[in-house]
């Protein structure tokens, strides 16, 4: 027994205490972040679990459509080739987009094969509705509004199913190949025929055109083709005052290239009278031509250029024949002075202006051009003197009337001459013209 004094240190009784449970007291907020917890460890279960079944793939669209036609043979029953090259168009612009057969070819489903033999025309306005709109303003268009089914479409320029962007080098459309791309149609002869086309085989023409050979040269990206002068989507016909070809537009549209040539042009009598609206005065094309341009310096050119001249100014040329320079270059020599040779070429002006190769002024430099030791006197003389004005070239009026005079009784004389001969040889040879000695 405890004595009574540890009891009095002990204190008045104590509730007895009793000892902890094992559990543990949860307040509300340790409730609720316990719940939390739970929910997520749920979530993670559940992202490791099976993975509940998903409905199929669709079937891939080009695939079902190449089942069959990637066959090389592939044939409808008309005999006209259905065969797509499945590679080509996953290279082609539209396969660079994962663009699917159904997205041209509307009226076609995958689950509905085989579809109908005949299907609808590729309407490419769904993409392209602005180049489309264009297009049916063009010369290509317009004829085939009218009816003309050999123009081209959409698809004769681009290609079909192996589209390729124009800055490919296999593309139709890539400046190297616009070329051959338009030579399908326009220097095809039956193409032609059946569609009229006109200028007929100019495509030949441009092959072998000065264009033509710098498009096979090293310069072939700088040299124009077919739509740099006639446009793409934008190509009107000639009689259309917007067209590029135009004739009121020719000068503009060669001078975006030969820009030297066109100022000198633009400062020449012809370029002006073309800026007053006189479209008759000579163009790029009048003397060039428009697809079959010739190197200027080759002789063929040169003296083809004087007959080129001559077309406007006849009197001229009739004169300038008959002289020993145009005796020459009929005969096909370039070694002469032509046209060009004293009016210039691009920068041609009336004898009255200072500035003329052909004013007094300069008449005698433009000589010596040729004849090193012209005097004054040399240049003198008359190119274009004709011996039917007696006022202009007094003497040689004269003396041509003398020489027509002198042809006329020579040939009277001796005509005349000749006709009694054959009358004696006739009597002779008949028997009645010879005298019997007694």
């Amino acid at each position: 027994m405890r004595s009574g004094g540890e009891k009095n240190r002990a204190g008045p009784s104590a509730p007895a205490k009793h000892p902890k449970p094992h559990g543990i007291r949860m307040t509300t907020a340790t409730m609720l972040r316990t719940f939390c917890a739970l929910v997520c460890i749920g979530l993670a279960v559940s992202a490791h679990a099976k993975p509940a079944a998903t409905p199929a793939a669709a079937p891939n669209v080009n695939e079902t459509c190449l089942a069959c036609h990637a066959a090389a043979d592939a044939k409808g029953t008309a005999g006209k080739s259905i065969a797509v090259d499945g590679p080509k168009f996953t290279t082609s612009v539209h396969g660079e987009f994962n663009l699917k057969c159904t997205d041209c070819h509307t009226d076609v489903a995958a689950d509905k094969i085989p579809h109908a033999e005949t299907l609808k025309p590729v309407n490419c306005a769904n993409c392209h509705d602005a180049a489309v709109k264009e297009y049916s303003t063009t010369v290509h268009g317009i004829a085939r509004k009218g009816g003309n089914n050999v123009a081209a479409t959409c698809t004769d320029c681009h290609g079909t199913h192996d589209i390729l962007r124009s800055k490919s080098a296999e593309s139709r459309t890539n400046h190297v190949n616009l070329e051959a791309t338009c030579v399908r149609c326009h220097g095809d002869k039956i193409t032609i025929a059946k569609g009229k086309l006109p200028g007929g085989d100019i495509g030949s023409e441009f092959h072998d055109s000065i264009h033509g050979k710098a498009l096979r040269s090293a310069a072939k990206m700088s040299a124009p083709e077919c739509t740099d002068c006639h446009g793409a989507h934008n190509m009107l016909p000639k009689s259309d005052p917007r067209s590029k070809v135009a004739r009121a537009n020719i000068p503009d549209t060669c001078g975006s290239c030969h820009q030297p040539e066109f100022k000198a042009y633009t400062n020449g009598m012809h370029g002006k009278m073309r800026q007053q609206g006189v479209l008759a005065a000579p163009g790029c094309t009048d003397c060039h031509s428009a697809h079959a341009i010739q190197q200027h310096e080759a002789a063929a050119f040169q003296t083809g250029a004087i007959n080129e001249c001559g077309t406007c100014h006849h009197e001229s040329l009739s004169t300038y024949r008959d002289t020993f320079h145009g005796q020459v270059t009929a005969l096909g020599y370039a070694r002469t002075a032509t046209c060009a040779s004293c009016h210039g070429a691009h920068d041609v002006l009336p004898p009255t202006n200072p500035a003329s190769k052909v004013s007094k002024q300069n008449r005698l430099a433009t000589c010596q051009q040729c004849h090193a030791g012209a005097s004054a006197n040399f240049a003198s003389f008359d190119p274009h003197a004709s011996r039917h004005e007696r006022e202009r070239n007094p003497a040689y009026w004269y003396a041509a009337k003398f020489m027509e005079y002198l042809l006329i009784g020579v040939f009277a004389f001796f005509g005349i001459h000749t006709a009694f001969w054959l009358y004696r040889s006739l009597r002779v040879k008949f028997g009645g013209g010879d005298r019997k000695e007694p």
